[in-house]
């Protein structure tokens, strides 16, 4: 598979072009659903950067992703976001620079279709492949689940239905930028080597949930056994070892790069990605990951997306220099 190819994991992330279609852009009506607050971006924590080895050759991997080969990657210094950007810092941006969203732009997103009231998923148009994401006229991060909803009482969740260009812009807005594949990776395994998650290599040590994924049976039943159905608070379950959280699963977290499974020769030090490509590379799962369908929540698990998609389950992190 060369760069300009996407991963074959579109039951993970849907694009904005997919091929049963999409809905046309009709004007749909929503409510505000605007967070407006004075706060600003979350204070970022600083990582020492050094070597580590990224990626993975484990058998439970996808290695049509490029989760390997195992490469020695030396990173200069940078400063993380210890959550991803909520609905709040988010309200803040759109509030202090008037940005439309490119889902509010196309009038429509993907939403997760039992997330759905019975009238809107019946007139929402379904993915042919993946069925279970509808594309909503009117979804978008003031609107998570189309018509009639809101975040007012999301304002510490994941802001979701944003592309990799809205989090671009929010990150220059913020003094930052989105990291690099390597900067996420090296600061979501929290200073462990080769750990299948950021905390270890048990999913539940001691019963305990660690992350927002999946329970049960996919996509027609969700126990709910991690406390969440949708996207959970940003500073739910314990961070990892630098101070982060949810790494794994809650949302899929946009990256710089483009979308590769060539990973050149190892040692690499600060590895850009390629120059050019079709889609973006997205990191860390989400609460719609389960092991029997996409097992994507673990540290080194990797997917892409277009630069303009959006779905109710992908956000981001904000980086910045050290």
């Amino acid at each position: 598979m060369s760069h300009t190819e996407a991963p074959r994991s579109s039951c993970c992330t849907p694009s904005r072009t997919p091929a049963a279609g999409s809905p046309s852009s009709a004007p749909v009506a929503i409510s505000d659903g605007m967070v407006r607050v004075s706060e600003g971006p979350t204070k970022p924590v600083r990582l020492p950067g050094g070597e580590f080895l990224m990626g993975t050759e484990s058998a439970e991997g996808f290695p049509v992703d490029g989760e390997g080969p195992v490469r020695a990657v030396r990173l200069s210094p940078f400063r993380a976001a210890p959550y991803a950007v909520t609905n709040a810092e988010f309200g803040a941006f759109v509030a202090a620079t008037g940005h439309v969203t490119e889902a509010e732009r196309f009038g429509w997103s993907y939403v997760f279709a039992s997330f759905l009231p019975g009238a809107l998923r019946k007139i929402s148009e379904r993915v042919r492949e993946t069925p279970w994401w509808c594309g909503v006229h009117g979804a978008c991060w003031r609107a998570p689940e189309g018509p009639g909803s809101d975040v007012t009482d999301r304002a510490d969740h994941p802001v979701v239905h944003v592309s990799w260009n809205d989090a671009q812009a929010y990150c220059a807005w913020a003094g930052g930028r989105l990291p690099t594949e390597a900067e996420w990776e090296y600061a979501a395994r929290g200073g462990l080597e080769q750990r299948r998650y950021s905390w270890g290599d048990e999913l539940t040590p001691d019963g305990e949930h660690r992350c927002n994924i999946w329970q049960g049976h996919f996509p027609t039943k969700n126990t709910m056994d991690d406390g969440y159905r949708g996207t959970a608070p940003v500073d739910t379950y314990q961070p990892n070892g630098f101070g982060l959280f949810n790494t794994a699963g809650n949302v899929w977290e946009w990256c710089a790069d483009w979308w590769t499974t060539d990973h050149g020769p190892a040692p690499l030090a600060d590895p850009p990605g390629p120059a050019t490509g079709t889609a973006k590379v997205i990191r860390g799962g989400s609460y719609l990951c389960h092991a029997s369908y996409c097992n994507r929540y673990r540290v080194a698990a990797r997917t892409a997306n277009t630069p303009d998609s959006t779905t109710g389950h992908m956000g981001f992190r904000c980086f910045y220099d050290a």
